[in-house]
């Protein structure tokens, strides 16, 4: 038994030898390439790592230095002046306020006419009494040049009494920022006379009015400056319209106002003069309000 004993362990002490004489797995050598990169492993390793440094340093090197696909700017069209160096042209503004009323400018030997054109057609020649009112003449030209009546509307037609235009606001209560220096003559009011509005305050700047009957009342109290000559029929057919009735339609509007300038021919001796015919061919007969009056105010 002891004797077995001993045996078993010697056996095992000569297993236990022949064990530690083998070289482990990691000690084995290959051969060939696999060999080499056994032996050069750990260089193999930090090459590795120099490389990966590289790799990541070289491509944020080399988008830090990269320039812009597209490095200049993309022009457009308010980048670049016209070749005039003008901004493009719109349409124009038409000025309705005016710090007073303009200077004389009114040429002598010059007979001045006007001519309203309305959108829809139909036309008014006036003639102009320059010598008359020149003041309100002098105005009336301006405005009218200068297409302040442009877009505007006959905003007060009171049938047989007045047609009333000239206001920015179409309520009878706007103007051009001034008010007129107040003219007077000789000439009474008949059918087709011309006159400014005005109200407490003054002589309005620039709204203006046309008799369609007949109005002796107006005398001593507003001021002929014109005459329509042709198309009181035009001046007939406008719509009635009263600025204070609620809900009233727009007005007949003002396309343009025409200014027509001619030299002046000396009358002969006893010939009558053209205001004067104007204002025998003007007289009709017509039902007048008694107590409205052309004011600038409804």
């Amino acid at each position: 038994m002891g004797s077995e004993n001993r045996q078993t362990r010697r056996d095992r002490a000569r297993q236990r030898r022949r064990h530690s004489n083998e070289p482990p797995l990691s000690q084995v050598e290959f051969p060939g390439i696999m060999g080499w990169m056994q032996r050069n492993g750990r260089v193999l390793f930090l090459l590795g790592i120099v490389f990966m440094i590289l790799s990541v340093g070289g491509a944020a090197f080399a988008g830090g230095l990269t320039p812009d696909a597209d490095p200049e700017p993309v022009p457009t069209e308010t980048a670049e002046p016209s070749s005039t160096g003008e901004a493009t042209p719109t349409e124009e503004v038409i000025n309705r306020t005016y710090a007073a009323e303009p200077a004389m400018a009114l040429d002598e030997g010059v007979d001045y006419q006007a001519v309203i054109h309305l959108e829809n057609g139909g036309a008014v020649t006036i003639d102009l009494l320059e010598d008359d009112a020149p003041g309100y003449v002098n105005n009336f030209v301006f405005l009218a040049q200068n297409r302040f009546y442009e877009g505007l509307t006959f905003h007060r037609v009171l049938p047989g009494f007045v047609a009333q235009a000239g206001d920015p606001l179409g309520t009878g209560n706007g103007g051009p920022g001034y008010f007129l220096t107040a003219e007077s003559n000789d000439i009474d009011f008949e059918r087709g006379a011309l006159s400014m509005a005005k109200s407490s305050l003054g002589v309005s700047g620039s709204q203006f009015f046309i008799t369609t009957g007949p109005t002796p009342h107006l005398n001593n109290d507003f001021t002929v400056f014109g005459w329509v000559t042709e198309g009181m029929d035009v001046v007939d057919a406008l719509m009635p319209r009263d600025p204070a009735a609620a809900g009233a339609a727009r007005g007949d509007v003002i396309a343009d106002i025409e200014i027509v300038e001619t030299e002046k021919a000396e009358a002969p001796a006893g010939e009558a003069t053209p205001e004067a015919t104007a204002t025998a061919e003007g007289e009709a007969t017509g039902t007048p309000e008694a107590t409205a009056t052309p004011t600038a105010t409804p």
